[in-house]
């Protein structure tokens, strides 16, 4: 298989692996303001305590992978998203910080809980936005980003930055359904149910816009192969929705975060039928993108021993640490 192709493969892989294993925590630090003080707030980040600092291993891993697989694109879409990129990385530093000092400082608990959230919430604000305006198009001359400062801010990327707000919100409410009990559990129970019904109209009008923004979008759609799969996704969308509805009203644990993962897993693969083959949307395909053959081999290999080895890190944290959440954590030992 062209190696480029497998690049591309693998970078979409990693991307999807972030927005699984970086999506949820970053969620419950956007619900964290609608938890009560003390022990409500403690026990929700309890559940992700032990292994929210090795999910954000997949954005470094995506993020180099970038640069060294497709370094044009890399030197094109960086200048043109600067600020939300960095506002994005703010974000995950200050909520970072806020995450351990809240243990360390219980003095100023309540100003490292405000941190906390808006850390949260401006990391996922600004990915959303991120996702949008690369979508929308980048104006492109020669091999050099020629658009202005502020041509990221749009209606259509702030559409997107809101709709990943709700998704990372349900998928957050979603696990404190699976890891929590008592209070916290009921009160994570019914912000799903709101956040669901939210995350199906946010999603329908970005996919409504969508095919819009560019020729190339409404072609692969509404044309044949792409529209082998624009025919069936609204009815897989829904019936994945309506399975999480399901289980959430039936009171299971587990099932709605993995319903909930499908529907990101659609919105992926409809994001993928939208750009492919390109890594930057209308004008940049993988091949113009590429670096070197050599190249790609020799990270190849390294890649196909990192990311064994991360995938069997996590799982294995994630087996360690599995069950209910309790009134401790390790912060407190």
């Amino acid at each position: 298989m062209d190696l480029t192709i497998v690049w591309a493969l693998i970078l979409a892989f990693i991307v999807a692996m972030y927005v699984v294993m970086d999506g949820f925590d970053l969620g419950i630090g956007i619900l964290f303001p609608r938890f009560a003080v003390g022990k409500e707030r403690d026990m929700a980040m309890n559940s992700v305590a032990p292994i929210w600092d090795g999910n954000e291993t997949w954005l470094i891993l995506g993020g180099n992978g970038l640069f060294a697989a497709f370094p044009i694109a890399y030197a094109i879409i960086l200048p043109a998203l600067y600020a939300p990129l960095i506002a994005m990385l703010l974000g995950l530093i200050f909520r970072g910080v806020a995450f351990e000092f809240r243990w360390r400082d219980p003095g100023h608990r309540r100003w490292w809980d405000a941190g906390f959230f808006l850390g949260s919430l401006v990391a996922t604000l600004a990915q959303g936005i991120t996702l949008g305006a690369l979508l929308q198009g980048i104006t492109i001359e020669g091999r050099a980003y020629g658009g202005g400062w502020w041509d990221w801010l749009t209606p259509f990327s702030l559409l997107v930055g809101a709709s990943i707000v709700v998704g990372y919100a349900l998928l957050g409410a979603c696990w404190l359904v699976w890891k929590t009990e008592g209070p916290l559990h009921d009160q994570a129970r019914r912000y799903a149910l709101y956040l669901l019904p939210a995350l199906l109209v946010a999603f329908g009008a970005v996919s409504l816009a969508t095919p819009f923004l560019e020729g190339k979008y409404y072609e692969r759609w509404f044309e044949t192969p792409g529209l082998y799969v624009a025919v069936p996704m609204p009815l897989l969308v829904l019936v994945t929705a309506w399975g999480a509805w399901r289980a959430l009203r039936q009171g299971r644990d587990h099932a709605p975060f993995l319903w909930v993962l499908g529907l990101f897993g659609l919105s992926l693969l409809g994001l993928g039928v939208s750009i492919w083959p390109d890594v930057i949307p209308g004008r940049v395909s993988i091949w113009q993108a590429a670096a070197p053959y050599d190249s790609q081999l020799f990270m190849l290999v390294g890649s196909a021993v990192l990311i064994p080895l991360i995938l069997a890190y996590t799982a294995w944290s994630y087996y360690v640490f599995r069950g209910k959440v309790g009134d401790e954590g390790y912060h407190e030992h």
